[in-house]
């Protein structure tokens, strides 16, 4: 049995604790803040709550499996767990709408066509079937694997070539060789494979964007996103996502985990032979331990290595990636009077109608965000844990801002310019809710500083999922770190952010304290 310390009660770090507790291990999570869950928060208030972090679940086998191994009690029986249907509403910004069904693709087909025009259906499916083999190239290595020492195969494009109709005759001859064709992105199939369907292109620009990835950079592999969302669904957890984190955390009770709130990390320390021995806790106390597991983006890790005295060489090559930005999410609570409409969807995502504005603010800093007309997620879940009655409605609003936005403008300043941001957002959701604003009885703005201040994470950074390509600029820091018996956990680290990767993170840092260089990663 060992004795092993816990840094963050996020979900990855959760669920690595509930696995290595039920091995037998001693577990003890640190945790800076006073509860548990990471950036998996709800906001209630007279009677509304509000999803501050995800609002749909996709790929819960993570979970189901988690529970299935660590307890008596199935996912089911612990949270009431609903799919998502219609999986979806797009409204583009010519006015059109798209709603498309859950679990059908030709449901999926039908509503493409009606709102983009005939073949669009088809054009889609097509671009979902070469996502659909990235994803089973890279399903193993990028999400239920160990990160490998040699990332090589990840970095490399993976999507699958288009080719262009072969000429004959005099005019293959003319054309002559063709050029090797430069590394593939989200925008370039977009414009390329539908472009004669702007609303694909828009639609699949938003699919990197609502992961935090610039769409003009990010590898065509990301093309596995709406692939992975259509085929295996979104779900919705009654109460909100954050009974998920609740039920992880009693689950972690059950095995016999101690949490320590308010017990902020401030050095991890490394003993004689290099090995990590324990972490230093704010106001000088210490907590040995045989192995530490840190839920902490790589900087903060690597700060953390630094006071406890270890050469920066340990942290060479701990973050593949870390020059690229991730940006961060911006939140307006909404509690409106009058009840959810019938044909009102779970998810709606309305379009900028200028994204090379929207994403040069975002990840070139080209501003202010005043000239910027931000795309909006509409989270309205039919859900009557999270509003008083049948006479009101709780909404979410969430935008895809840069990381640390307003945190320049102190004060009052500040405050107005996130505010005057907020009222852009609900201008543009009242695209989706008509009269929308007429319904608002109080609104709560949660902006990047909220973030930072629950998570830790950089200007309210959320990182996205493992990707595939682009040189390896989009995989995240490895769970074995330089530092023998140190593992990196979590959502910035291996395979990446979001609730099931995050916990798809606990199954292999688990797995490799376990069993050590045999694991071969989940089943």
């Amino acid at each position: 049995m060992a004795e092993i310390a816990v840094i963050g009660a996020g979900m990855g770090a959760m669920a690595a604790s509930a696995r290595l507790a039920l091995a037998g291990h001693r577990v003890t999570v640190h945790e800076r803040t006073g509860t548990h869950g990471g950036g998996v928060r709800r906001l209630a208030r007279d009677g509304f709550g509000f999803d501050t972090g995800p609002g749909v679940l996709y790929l819960p086998a993570v979970y189901r499996d988690l529970f299935l191994k660590t307890g008596r009690r199935k996912l089911e029986k612990c949270v009431d767990l609903v799919p998502v249907d219609p999986a979806e509403r797009h409204v583009f910004p010519d006015g059109t709408a798209a709603t498309l069904p859950g679990a059908s693709r030709a449901g999926v087909v039908r509503a493409l066509d009606a709102a983009a025009g005939p073949g669009a259906g088809e054009a889609w499916t097509g671009l979902l079937d070469r996502g659909r083999r990235v994803w089973e190239a890279a399903r193993r290595p990028l999400v239920e694997e160990p990160q490998p020492a040699d990332t090589g195969a990840l970095a490399a494009d993976l999507y699958p070539a288009v080719p262009p109709p072969a000429g004959r005759g005099l005019l293959r001859r003319l054309r002559g060789p063709r050029p090797a064709a430069p590394p593939a992105t989200v925008a370039g199939i977009g414009a390329g494979e539908l472009g004669a369907y702007p609303a694909l292109g828009t639609m699949l620009a938003q699919h990197a964007l609502a992961y935090g990835f610039d769409p003009r950079h990010a590898p065509a592999g990301a093309a596995m996103l709406p692939y992975v969302q259509e085929t295996f669904g979104g779900w919705y957890v009654r109460g909100g996502m954050r009974a998920l984190a609740d039920a992880l955390y009693e689950r972690c009770l059950e095995r016999g985990v101690e949490f320590a709130f308010g017990a902020e990390v401030v050095a991890v320390r490394v003993g004689g032979d290099g090995r990590a021995a324990g972490v230093e806790l704010a106001g000088g106390a210490r907590a040995d331990a045989d192995t530490v597991l840190a839920g902490l983006p790589p900087a903060r890790l690597a700060e953390l290595l630094r006071a406890g005295g270890v050469p920066e060489a340990y942290e060479d090559g701990a973050t593949p990636g870390a020059a690229r930005a991730v940006p961060a999410r911006m939140t307006v609570c909404l509690a409106l009077r009058g009840g959810r409409d019938e044909d009102a969807v779970h998810r709606t995502v309305v379009h900028s109608p200028d994204a090379a504005r929207e994403l040069a603010w975002i990840f070139d800093g080209e501003g202010p965000d005043t000239a910027v007309a931000p795309t909006v997620t509409v989270l309205r879940p039919d859900d009557p844990a999270q509003r008083p009655d049948a006479d009101h409605e709780a909404v979410t609003l969430t935008a895809v801002v840069p990381a640390g936005a307003w945190a320049a403008e102190s004060g009052e300043a500040g405050e107005k310019a996130a505010e005057a941001f907020a009222d852009r957002m609900v201008a543009a959701a009242g695209r989706a809710v008509p009269g929308l604003a007429e319904r608002v009885l109080w609104r709560e703005v949660r902006t990047p500083a909220d973030t930072a201040a629950e998570t830790g994470a950089p200007g309210g950074a959320v990182p996205g999922p493992a990707l595939a390509g682009a040189g390896g600029a989009y995989l995240p820091a490895p769970n074995a770190t330089a530092v023998p018996g140190l593992y990196a956990v979590g959502g910035w680290a291996h395979p990446g952010g979001g609730p099931a990767h995050a916990g798809m993170s606990g199954a292999l840092v688990a797995g490799l304290i376990m069993e050590g260089a045999d694991f071969r990663g989940s089943r």
